[in-house]
């Protein structure tokens, strides 16, 4: 068996060089890259190893000894524990400016393409914003606590905290009580996480039991649901599993987009973007980027369940939704029908594959919009060449394979970047959602 070298103890000055693609800082000792947690470009800092590989390690920061003029206070108690979180040392302005430099970055090296023209960056509120989570719960015998929550930064374990600062407050500032109430059941060490799905009225929190409650169980849930004003459900099994408390009605969240007048529902499980002041921006620019008529046929691929679909609909001639998630794709034809619209289509098919054969792959779109997965949409990209779409909507939550994909558009298929940006989906962390514009040359 290989035995990993022991990690120096001694804390190292450094200066730091630059920022990673994740948000860390980027130093140099001895000729190897370390990335540092919590460090800033320009800054010299003290910090100690925390792992190490054959071609990189990874350190935190313990002594700030040149801060940066962009550094300030984390406005959490939790930070630097907690690992849902790794930007509250940066001021709020700046995070931004970082995380447009990193897509800039990220096109170049990657892509080989140079950003034209900068959209404004689309921002909304930097604290309580998180609308969806997936939050594990520990019951710990030793602190005679139910800890729930993210896990902890570069470990697998769960973080002690009592509140979230990024959370909606209806589920951030009530962690502590949430776990008090769980510590009362019968099943305490029986609850691996809680889906936490919040809409612009409700919120349905989920917990996935590895054992049936018992009755006084199901009454404790009850009373705490009553009080903090959430529905409380059960997921004996997968996602569809997911039913309401004995003698509670099911309560189906739902968020709107006002400017379009529609109406979207959604169940505990599925995907719904985090932040909805940033959604509903981020739908009326692609909406304005496209430029629809009603002349358009627009594809929209990855088209989850209907987010942009639904919109491009009230635009559009005719619009077609394909998802690789079958649930979705009929949540989304339910949505449509609640929004009364009858030219939009959905189909269901693995967007990874060759699609070439299929229907609705066969049939011409003058206009796409796609927004994929962190792996991005490189396999799909070969269909382009048969649907000719004269203008391009690429929405992407990891700058990587945006660029990547931006290369493959612009050197290979003929299109022309005309413009990107980066959108504040998520701030205080180093996640990065962009959108970029392509037309055909």
């Amino acid at each position: 068996m290989a035995y990993k070298k022991k990690l120096p103890q001694e804390a190292i000055s450094v200066t730091i060089e630059s920022l990673s693609h994740d948000g860390r800082g980027v130093a140099r000792v001895d000729g190897k890259v370390v990335f540092i947690d919590e460090a800033l470009p320009g800054e010299q800092v003290e910090f100690v190893y925390t792992d190490s590989h054959r071609d990189y390690a990874e350190g935190k920061v313990v002594n700030v000894l040149n801060p940066s003029a962009q550094r300030i206070k984390p406005g959490c108690a939790h930070y630097g524990v907690c690992g849902g979180c790794s930007f509250q040392h940066v001021a709020d302005a700046e995070q931004i400016i970082i995380k447009e430099g990193l897509l800039k970055e990220q096109f170049s090296r990657i892509g080989k393409l140079q950003i034209p023209n900068i959209w404004e960056s689309l921002t909304g509120p930097h604290w309580g914003y998180r609308c969806k989570a997936r939050m594990g719960v520990k019951y710990v015998a030793k602190k005679g606590r139910v800890l729930v929550g993210f896990r902890e930064r570069r470990h697998p374990y769960l973080a002690e905290i009592d509140s979230c600062k990024v959370m909606h407050p209806l589920v951030g500032e009530n962690l502590l009580a949430l776990g008090e109430m769980i510590a009362c059941l019968t099943i305490k060490d029986k609850i691996p996480q809680i889906e936490v799905a919040i809409g612009d009225q409700d919120c349905v929190l989920a917990f996935r039991v590895l054992e049936p409650p018992t009755l006084l169980d199901k009454q404790h849930m009850r009373e705490f649901a009553h009080k903090y004003g959430v529905s409380i459900c059960l997921q004996p099994k997968g996602p569809d599993s997911i039913v309401p408390l004995d003698g509670e009605a099911e309560i189906t969240p739902y968020y709107v987009l006002p400017d379009l007048g529609l109406t979207f529902k959604f169940k505990p499980a599925m995907f719904t973007q985090v932040n909805y002041e940033i959604n509903r921006k981020m739908i009326n620019r692609a909406l304005d980027a496209l430029e629809l008529t009603r002349q358009d046929r627009v594809l929209d691929l990855f088209c989850g369940l209907g987010n942009f679909t639904l919109p491009l609909a009230t635009k559009a001639g005719e619009v077609v939704g394909v998802e690789g998630d079958l649930p979705l794709v009929n949540h989304a034809k339910e949505n449509a029908r609640l929004n009364n619209l009858d030219n939009v289509e959905f189909y269901a098919a693995d967007l990874t594959k060759d699609v070439s054969t299929q229907p609705w792959s066969q049939q011409k779109f003058n206009k796409i919009l796609l927004d994929p997965s962190r792996a991005g949409a490189a396999e799909i990209l070969h269909n382009f060449k048969h649907w000719q779409p004269e203008r391009i909507v690429y929405v992407s939550c990891n700058p990587s394979t945006l660029a990547r994909d931006a290369g493959i558009l612009v050197n290979e298929l003929g299109y022309t970047l005309v413009k990107a940006g980066v959108m504040d989906m998520f701030p205080q962390t180093a996640h990065v959602e962009s959108i970029a514009l392509f037309v055909k040359a």
